[in-house]
């Protein structure tokens, strides 16, 4: 189970930081949202993970149970992530109808390319 939840982290963190890395707008909005996601798996899996156990203390002892601090986390994660992917998809959406294109500059500092465009 463990290797399966760190190949699902690891392979979420591999495409957030791919789609980060994209030249526009609303594939790097997707790879922060996928970044948030694996800290919230990565955050959920640190409480670990039990099947079939109690979630509190047995009455005939103590059994070991679910941490449920990662989950408070998590949960307040969840409520954040989406909330900054809101505004981050409302900002992106404002300079797409205002530039016509998604898509960002990157020209060199020092080549003009901001002078040109302001020029325009």
């Amino acid at each position: 189970m463990e290797v399966v939840v760190a190949s699902a982290v690891g392979v979420l963190t591999a495409s957030g930081i791919y789609l980060v890395l994209r030249l526009r707008a609303f594939p790097v909005i997707l790879g922060l949202a996928l970044l948030s996601y694996a800290a919230n798996v990565f955050l959920f899996a640190s409480g670990r993970l039990a099947i079939n156990m109690p979630p509190v203390l047995s009455k005939y002892g103590e059994a070991s149970y679910t941490d449920p601090l990662p989950q408070a986390l998590v949960l307040t994660a969840i409520v954040i992530s989406f909330g900054m992917t809101a505004v981050l998809v409302m900002v992106a959406l404002a300079a797409y109808l205002k530039a016509g294109s998604d898509a960002v500059n990157m020209g060199a500092p020092g080549t003009g390319a901001e002078d040109e465009e302001a020029d325009s």
